[in-house]
C-alpha cells in the first residue's frame, strides 16, 4: 500500500499518510533557486515500509520539475541522494 502524499507550500512540508499515520518532510527556501531539505520524520508505526523513500521521490520531483537546485540539510535527505544517482543533477553548485 502506497502512502497518500500531499505537498503544503504554505508551511513548506510534503506529508505522507498512511494507515492513519503521517510523516513530514520540511523544507526551506533560502534563495528562490534552491530548495533545503532541512527535517524527515516519520511515524514509527510507519518506519521500514518505504514512506521516507515516497516522501524523497515526491520532493525531488518536485524540485526537478520546478527546476530547483537541492541542498540536503536532513541526513535521511543526504543519504538517500547520495545513494540514487539520478538526483545528482539536482544538488546545488557550490562555488
Amino acid at each position: 500500500m502506497k502512502p497518500t502524499i500531499t505537498h503544503n507550500q504554505e508551511d513548506q512540508a510534503f506529508y505522507a499518510t498512511l494507515s492513519g499515520y503521517e510523516a513530514e518532510l520540511a523544507y526551506s527556501r533560502p534563495t528562490d533557486t534552491v530548495i533545503d531539505f532541512t527535517h524527515t520524520f516519520v511515524d514509527e508505526n510507519l518506519r521500514g515500509k518505504g514512506v521516507g523513500e515516497a516522501l524523497a521521490v515526491e520532493a525531488l520531483d518536485y524540485a526537478r520539475a520546478q527546476q530547483l537546485q537541492i541542498k540536503t540539510s536532513c541526513s535521511f535527505m543526504r543519504s538517500y541522494v547520495e545513494r540514487h544517482s539520478e538526483y545528482q543533477d539536482l544538488r546545488e553548485q557550490q562555488e
